[in-house]
């Protein structure tokens, strides 16, 4: 059964779910709201790392910022908003109604209408018949306990029974839900659910159970109304919630676009509308296993985990072993994982990113144009942990085959395959089951507590802890003055002076700085403080919120609150400030040459080198290297002004800079731009960035420029590492010295190097083919016709054995086939001086020979290891005779 063939009764209304996201939209612009594009799924505040909420862009504006955006002005807004939340991820696809990624459509107000409108306009957008068309009879709602205003524009204003509505306390409908007692501080307000009942064929209970229950697969949430009035700010002395009015009462509404779907499809969950479906059937069509309904827990998953992930993917989050890359890579590799419980043993996930493109392009388009990337992406992870898996594969079988007749693997080797193959626990439990053993998971846990415990304390004293540990001492200090942009000295006052965990060091919070704070991949700066009586060396300079914390090794004398400090910036900063400025260079001829699709995954700015990393799927082409550096040399020929200015976000947005992916920025930002373009293929090239740094005065400055580098770091994103100024010149100096002392040990020019290392490689290629012919030869005259090989029944196949001296590689695995074809034999083993081969014809192979499983027991009792396939395997030696001694014991 295919997923879309699950469900036979007739919609609402035959709406895709493009069709509901458009209609929603419409319908709010209708009545005079501003439509604006959905945040990206990066969280655009840093209380979250992902985006969870439609009103999460908002904040702002509901704490009384001025309803401005580059789209214009409003103070009625509507989005589609794409929403990630990670927190229950292992029950997404175990049910039918949890998704780790789901669109939250929404309308807001700030300021301007509240509960009546808000009301009233949900109602008429879910039950008109010209946009949802739900029965009115069919609706029912929840409310706050003591909201009876809500309550009468219900049944009032829209003839809601009374019956129809259920009170609720804060835990319900409140939202953040306890918000008062429990937080977190901030907007918050009363809300007033909004249900559906689907009728009995999805259940039998009431919405009077419903009131005990509170869960339900008949009476479905499709909306919730919150009224954001307060403004949160902790608890009094008493313990009672301070609840301050803000500055005006909003609206927040969320509707679940899954959800709607359900009813207006008329479908039973999430995974049979119109998107997932799909999804689905092309799951069901390459694994050839059906779609079972509750039971099909790995189709969910995969179906889900791949619109999840390429959402993700295509808003510029890369795969990491850090933050947000690293959650995105533990939800693919969950799919990959039921993938693989399939019987998808290639990469798979991949091929579903078309029908995702396909299925939510009208609401982001932005996913057409990142497919290719968002695909290579995933194919790359899927790669590299299919790797892993048969690896950890092969381990796992053999730690049961040498448990005999134990029944329990242990905790131990439980982790170990987790910590060394990334193998989890949930597949190790399902592959032991199949040999009817059971995994002491209570040991498997102290194990992975015991690891994690050793990576805490191994982190414990490390520089973020250092500066960290001041945060709570700094919290109550003024921002400090930063005056490095313009100057390199500067005088301030010591606001405080900390203790450091290294003897000797000091953090030191000053007034006024010119020391840049570590920030936006440049490092911190070093340099000196000099006071009365007193000198110092600085060491780091890194920031919390606005205060400046400078490591300080002191020198000389007593460094106390209070005091007058000359701080002096070092001769680093030159060379950083190098760094800086061609990095944005950089960036900007890297997005010339490949593509708008390239943004920035992260950087390094340091006085001897630059680190860029950037999303792209391929490495770069010689040509297309040579073309990046080319521009960025044309930019410092030009000798081009850089200014830097601040400006509103909005207008820095309008006149087309670059903003860092991820990035949160206030309402005021400082631009770096380069005065002036240089020219790629007749198109003109500019660079200005959104930027905190410390940068060059014209481009000239930055000197010699060269790229070292192109990596792969992670799927989808490429690092470039360059050097710039001096460090650009001393690198090529060498690179020439390095040359010319090549040249001369070959006896010939650096000219003439090309050639002479040619005709160096076109003698070893000739010696090689007459070595591996003497090897042949040699193997052949050992085996004298396979007469010489050891053949005897073992474990019911006839077996030849031989040992060889002087034969490796291709020529032992050729003197496997000869033996096995001249012996007749079901099974041959043939060693030499360093290396092992089993073959075995696919008759034994049919009776259950495994070569792979033979060899590695043989490779063990001979110093070595290996493995292979059912029918040929090979392994590294030390010890042929052990090996071949070992046959008898391996076989029986």
């Amino acid at each position: 059964m295919t997923a879309s063939e699950s469900s036979s009764a007739s919609p609402v209304q035959r709406l895709t779910t493009a069709d509901i996201r458009r209609k929603f939209l419409e319908f709010f612009h209708s009545k005079e709201h501003l439509i604006l594009p959905g945040h990206p799924v990066v969280a655009p505040d840093p209380t979250t790392m992902f985006t969870v909420a439609g009103m999460q862009q908002f904040k702002p504006q509901f704490m009384g910022a001025p309803a401005v955006f580059s789209e214009g002005a409003s103070k009625r807004v509507t989005t589609a908003q794409k929403c990630v939340r990670m927190d229950d991820i292992e029950n997404v696809g175990r049910t039918r109604r949890h998704l780790s990624l789901f669109e939250m459509m929404g309308n807001f107000s700030f300021g301007d209408y509240f509960k009546r409108d808000a009301i009233a306009w949900a109602w008429e957008f879910l039950t008109s018949p010209e946009w949802m068309g739900f029965d009115p009879e069919r609706m029912y709602v929840t409310i706050y306990v003591d909201d009876d205003e809500a309550f009468r524009y219900w049944t009032e204003d829209h003839g809601l029974p009374k019956d129809h509505i259920h009170r609720f306390g804060a835990d319900e409908n409140f939202w953040p839900a306890d918000a008062p007692l429990k937080g977190p501080n901030g907007p918050c307000g009363p809300c007033s659910e909004i249900y559906y009942d689907r009728g009995p064929k999805y259940g039998d209970d009431s919405w009077a159970d419903y009131a005990k229950t509170r869960e339900s697969a008949r009476f479905l949430e499709v909306w919730n109304l919150v009224f954001p009035e307060f403004d949160r700010q902790g608890l009094d002395e008493s313990g009672q919630p301070i609840l301050a009015p803000l500055p005006f009462k909003n609206i927040d509404t969320g509707m679940g676009l899954e959800r709607v779907a359900s009813v207006v499809q008329d479908v039973p969950d999430f995974y049979t509308n119109d998107v997932f479906a799909p999804l689905i059937d092309k799951i069901v069509e390459l694994s050839g296993r059906a779609y079972e309904g509750e039971s099909s827990v790995s189709h969910r998953v995969i179906a889900e985990h791949a619109r999840s992930v390429s959402m993700v993917i295509a808003d510029g989050v890369a795969l990491s072993n850090t933050g947000r890359g690293y959650v995105v890579r533990k939800v693919l590799r969950r799919a990959s994982r039921h993938a693989y419980l399939l019987g998808l043993n290639e990469p798979s996930i991949y091929r579903l990113v078309p029908l995702v493109v396909e299925k939510m392009k009208d609401g982001y388009p932005e996913l057409v144009a990142e497919q290719e990337r968002v695909q290579a992406a995933i194919r790359a992870e899927e790669e590299r942990f299919l790797r892993t898996l048969e690896g950890g594969i092969q381990r796992l079988n053999g730690l049961l085959e040498e448990l005999g007749s134990e029944k329990v693997l242990s905790g131990e080797d439980a982790f170990t395959l987790y910590d060394t193959y990334g193998f989890p626990l949930d597949l190790t439990q399902e592959i032991a089951a199949e040999h009817g053993v059971d995994v002491d998971v209570t040991g498997y846990e102290l194990a992975l507590e015991r690891a994690q415990e050793t990576a805490r304390a191994g982190s414990k004293f490390g520089k973020s802890e250092l500066f960290d540990a001041g945060a709570e001492a700094v919290q109550n200090l003024p921002q400090t003055e930063f005056v490095g942009y313009d100057q390199l000295d500067a005088e301030g006052e010591v606001l405080a002076v900390l203790d450091s965990e290294v003897e000797g060091h000091k953090t030191v919070v000053l007034s006024r700085t010119p020391f840049y704070a570590e920030g936006g991949g440049e490092v911190g700066d070093t340099g000196r403080l000099e006071w009365a009586g007193g000198e110092g060396r600085v060491l780091d300079t890194r920031k919390i919120g606005g205060v400046f914390l400078h490591e300080v090794e002191v020198l000389r004398g007593e460094l106390s609150q209070g005091a007058g400090v000359r701080g002096v910036v070092g001769a680093e900063r030159a060379a950083i400030q190098r760094h800086h400025t061609a990095t944005h260079l950089l960036h900007a001829a890297l997005r010339a040459v490949l593509g708008s699709g390239v943004r920035q995954a992260g950087s390094l700015v340091a006085p001897d080198r630059l680190r860029f990393d950037f999303t792209h799927t391929a490495a770069l082409s010689a040509e297309e290297l040579a073309a990046v550096e080319t521009l960025v040399s044309r930019w410092v020929s030009a000798n081009f002004p850089v200014i830097w200015q601040e400006m509103p976000i909005e207008e820095a947005k309008a006149a087309g800079a670059t903003a860092l992916f991820g990035e949160k920025y206030g309402d005021t930002v400082r631009v770096v731009r380069v005065e002036g373009d240089v020219d790629y293929g007749g198109a003109a090239v500019s660079s200005m960035e959104l930027c905190g740094g410390a940068h060059v005065r014209r481009t000239g400055d930055i000197g010699a420029f060269v790229l070292l580098s192109d990596e792969n770091v992670a799927a989808g994103v490429r690092r470039i590492e360059a050097l710039a100024g001096e460090a650009a010149t001393a690198w090529v100096r060498e690179r020439l010295g390095r040359l010319n002392r090549t040249a001369s040990l070959l006896n010939t020019s650096a000219e003439g190097l090309e050639d002479r290392i040619a005709g160096l490689q076109h003698q070893l290629k000739a010696s090689e083919k007459e070595m591996a012919q003497v090897r042949a030869q040699l193997a052949e005259a050992q085996m004298g016709g396979g007469n010489s090989a050891d053949t005897r029944e073992l474990g019911g196949f006839k077996v030849a054995s031989l040992k060889l001296s002087g034969v490796e590689g291709n020529e032992l695995r050729g003197a496997a086939d000869r033996l096995l074809e001249q012996s007749g034999a079901d099974l041959v083993v043939i060693a030499s001086d360093k290396g092992l081969v089993v073959k075995a014809t696919k008759d034994a192979v049919a009776k259950g020979a495994h070569a792979g499983q033979l060899v590695g027991k043989l490779a063990a009792a001979g110093g070595g290891r290996g493995g292979g396939r059912p029918d040929m395997a090979q392994a590294g030696i030390t010890d042929a005779a052990g090996a071949l001694g070992a046959l008898d014991t391996a076989l029986s």
